[in-house]
């Protein structure tokens, strides 16, 4: 470092201007930056070479140009100064001073930018207060904005004109006004016309716009002739009121047409159960009296399955996707339950489509003797014709509004012995001791062994919760107005599912389950503690006897939700229809249908008799 009182360095520097030209010029080391320093400064007496540590700043090139224009340097003229030819501490100060000119200056272009923003959003708003809305000769709600025949309001303008129309032509009707109301009315006509079922504005007709336009002049002739305030609110709350009305029968009339179309049988799942029928009778399988015993049907130590259905398709999906995930496929047994009439069509189809090393048993629940009214509950009072007449006749409506709350009760499902014949599992398989429960809207993804290892904590049932805050607990099911459902029950305790339950049968049989059921089956004998459904019972039969399973091996609502979490649905172990919109319907939510199709045996020559495809 240079203090005052020690001796500068003379600098004789060489350099070429822009031209080309050599020149040389003088100058003093306390004049140049700090972001020159000596390469050697060890010896000072020698030629020495300087270089610029900062090529930003380039305080010698300057000094040099300007002794050049002088064609002098005289070193009288030059400040005197501490100056040093090393400092990182000034070296430092002079890249956090740049730092912040560029920070001042970003944020100076940001401010400048909001305050053009604000310029131009103060603008536009003066320029919408200053623009008339209305054209004249139109009606008030025909605005400039409209004109453009590719804005998507155009339909809703048309229809609001509809409504518009319709009040001033009853306004007029009442006023005696003939010519003006037939005049609207005419207008309305045409106006449906051009609509037609359009459901946006690329659907409308070319012509669309000028309808609109002379619907609004017709309009305005209205409101000139008849226009009153009080009248007009009148009229319109009217209108309004009878909307509500048919909304409210066009909600029924959907409801009564979903029901419908959910109990249904879809003409391919028909001509594929008479399809199997007909072989199964043609080629003699009816004659065997009893099958060759299967020691593997009664092993406790093997993997159990419980599926009681009349689908034949799902109860395969069921089977296909639980094998496809098997670690070990020849160690799963699977116990299916039909009916009568769907019996020869299940057993066809497995004997024809045998799924791997699986073992597979289809019983007819008529088989079972042991189930009569004498003992079952659910069978005395299906028999009975107060519940035939609850179930049936929903208290004899004269219409479909008046029965539109029994809808849902009128489901076979609800009166079909195989719905409540999982509550028979001990009397059904003797000899077993844990079973798991799947029902045919399943899919399932995993391998589901893990289940049987689960320690259920002398619990009889094993699922998964649904109570989500204050959804799905038990005074949804329940009737807690009634004191016998006050007393025995926590309307806030939370419900579990059906559809993938795993069942301790030895717990079972130790607590008599099957005698509590038949206990709560008897009291609900007049339907007053719950309505409907194996549910209900299910949550009564089970309470305090439901150990919770981890929400990932059961996720509900693919059949009637749209609005699932897409990652839960496909990291879940089983995923389930529950809902009216099942996978083989056509009503079923396409966005889910493919994870229930890819397991549709392809190929199959029943299923392309059929028509029936992934």
């Amino acid at each position: 470092m240079f203090n005052d009182n020690e001796k500068d360095l003379d600098i004789i520097a060489t350099y070429s201007d822009v031209s080309g030209t050599i020149r040389t010029c003088r100058v003093k080391m306390k004049d140049l930056s700090a972001s020159w320093v000596l390469e050697n400064p060890i010896n000072v007496d020698k030629v020495l070479k300087l270089k610029d540590t900062y090529q930003t700043s380039t305080p010698f090139q300057e000094n040099v140009e300007q002794s050049t224009d002088d064609q002098q340097f005289q070193e009288g003229e030059i400040l005197s100064h501490r100056q040093t030819y090393w400092s990182p501490v000034k070296f430092k100060r002079q890249i956090l001073r740049q730092k912040r000119r560029d920070l001042r200056t970003a944020e100076l272009v940001r401010q400048d930018k909001e305050v053009n923003k604000e310029l131009q959003a103060t603008e536009a708003i003066e320029s919408l207060k200053n623009m008339d809305p209305v054209v004249k000769g139109k009606y008030s709600i025909w605005r400039k904005d409209f004109e453009n025949p590719n804005a998507d309001s155009t339909l809703k303008l048309m229809r609001d004109q509809i409504i518009m129309a319709k009040a001033y032509a009853n306004i007029a009707f009442s006023k005696k006004q003939t010519v003006l109301y037939n005049s609207l009315l005419k207008q309305v006509m045409e106006s449906l016309n051009v609509i037609g079922e359009a459901n946006s504005d690329a659907d409308l007709h070319p012509s669309s716009l000028d309808r609109a336009k002379a619907m609004g002049h017709a309009l305005s002739v209205a409101k000139d002739e008849l226009y009153n305030c009080f009248t007009v609110e009148r009229k319109l709350q009217a209108m309004l009121v009878t909307t509500e009305d048919n909304l409210e029968s066009q909600k029924k009339r959907s409801a009564f047409l979903i029901q419908l179309a959910a109990k249904t049988v879809p003409k391919p799942l028909h001509c594929l159960s008479l399809q199997l029928s007909a072989d199964y009778y043609f080629h003699g399988y009816y004659q065997t009296k009893q099958e060759p015993y299967n020691e593997k049907l009664e092993d406790p130590s093997l993997y159990h399955y419980a599926i009681f259905s009349d689908n034949v398709l799902a109860t395969s999906v069921v089977v296909n996707s639980t094998v496809l995930h098997a670690n070990e496929p020849e160690k799963h047994v699977f116990h299916i339950v039909t009916d009568k009439l769907n019996f020869a069509a299940m057993k066809m189809w497995f004997l024809v489509n045998s799924p791997g090393n699986a073992t597979i048993q289809v019983d007819n629940i008529d088989d079972f003797k042991w189930m009569n009214s004498s003992y079952c509950s659910v069978l005395r009072q299906l028999e009975s014709v107060r519940i035939k007449d609850y179930y049936f006749k929903a208290n004899h409506p004269s219409t479909l509004s008046d029965g539109a709350d029994h809808l849902k009760y009128r489901n076979p499902k609800y009166l079909s012995i195989l719905n409540h014949l999982r509550f028979y599992l001990p009397e059904v398989h003797p000899k077993l001791d844990k079973i798991l429960f799947l029902d045919d809207d399943i899919v399932v993804q995993k391998d589901l062994t893990p289940l049987w290892d689960v320690d259920l904590k002398g619990m009889v049932n094993g699922a998964v919760e649904t109570c989500k805050e204050s959804f799905h607990r038990f005074d949804k099911y329940l009737n807690f107005s009634n004191p016998i459902i006050i007393e025995n029950f926590n309307p806030n305790a939370c419900g579990w599912a059906f559809g993938m339950n795993i069942f301790d049968l030895k717990e079972w049989r130790k607590r008599n389950i099957t005698a509590i059921y038949h206990h709560w089956q008897d009291l609900n004998d007049d339907r007053t503690l719950w309505k409907l459904g194996t549910l209900p019972p299910g949550l009564i039969t089970f309470y305090n006897l439901t150990h919770p399973l981890d929400r990932k091996w059961h996720v509900l609502g693919l059949g009637y939700d749209p609005a699932l979490n897409r990652t839960e649905i496909e990291n879940a172990a089983v995923i389930h229809y529950n809902g009216n919109y099942k996978p083989w319907l056509d009503l079923a939510v396409s966005k889910y249908q493919s994870y229930w199709s890819k397991y549709v045996s392809s190929g199959n020559y029943y299923l392309q008799r059929c028509n029936i495809s992934e």
